[in-house]
């Protein structure tokens, strides 16, 4: 499952992508991004309107976990399972969406025999939205940050994404959303119309590359504060 992806640079939001088309001077974040790592997000909620936020990738950040816990990852979410996994049914429950936007993701490729890291996106490079969950957790210093994780389903009858993966595994691929649904997507009220839109990306609107090895993983970034919302973000 997808564990590293490259969002959209603050150059390519602005003017863009509506919710992100003026940014705060202090948002940075790294040009990949990795467990723990901020990464820009829309979320939103039953009641409440989209926010753009910078959120930290991982349902529940490695800081969170107790001690004596064996370390967990929750940057996926099987959306098979989302009602029953404890980092994820709350969330899922009250309908706590986001959507990620990516320029492309990353995945091991085996058709050469071997591991190829391969990067995922769209056939005109254009960015896109991947569907998620967002959670706050409460920090140390009493400030409240975002965190999140991506929605992944069964890919094994994908025609793109059932070529990744090591060979015997269970192939999985995120959901991308069309563009013209994430405003939807963000607005649901209802689990079973969400569940709808766990699904398939069209084959022939994505394509694959072998991509350079990732560089060595940097430090996670510090939270930024959430953008202030001034009305519809679409």
């Amino acid at each position: 499952m997808c564990v590293n992806y490259r969002p959209p640079t603050p150059e390519q939001f602005n003017g863009r992508i509506g919710a992100f088309s003026e940014l705060p001077r202090d948002w940075h974040w790294p040009e990949e991004t990795w467990k723990d790592y901020v990464a820009p997000i829309l979320r939103a909620a039953p009641g409440m309107r989209a926010q753009a936020a910078l959120a930290s990738y991982g349902m529940t950040p490695r800081r969170h976990i107790p001690p004596g816990v064996k370390p967990f990852d929750t940057m996926n979410a099987r959306a098979e399972s989302l009602g029953e996994r404890r980092s994820f049914s709350p969330f899922w429950r009250r309908l706590q969406l986001c959507a990620v936007p990516m320029q492309h993701f990353y995945e091991p490729c085996y058709e050469s025999g071997r591991a190829v890291r391969h990067a995922i996106g769209m056939a005109d490079d254009a960015p896109f939205w991947v569907a998620g969950l967002w959670r706050e957790w409460q920090e140390a210093d009493g400030s409240i940050a975002t965190a999140f994780t991506q929605i992944t389903i069964n890919a094994d009858t994908h025609p793109l994404m059932r070529r990744m993966h090591k060979p015997g595994d269970e192939k999985r691929t995120l959901v991308v959303l069309p563009e013209d649904e994430v405003r939807s997507w963000l607005a649901c009220d209802d689990l079973q119309v969400a569940r709808s839109f766990l699904r398939h990306y069209p084959t022939e609107l994505m394509k694959d590359w072998a991509a350079p090895k990732a560089a060595t993983a940097r430090v996670p970034q510090p939270q930024s504060p959430p953008l202030p919302v001034n009305g519809e973000l679409f």
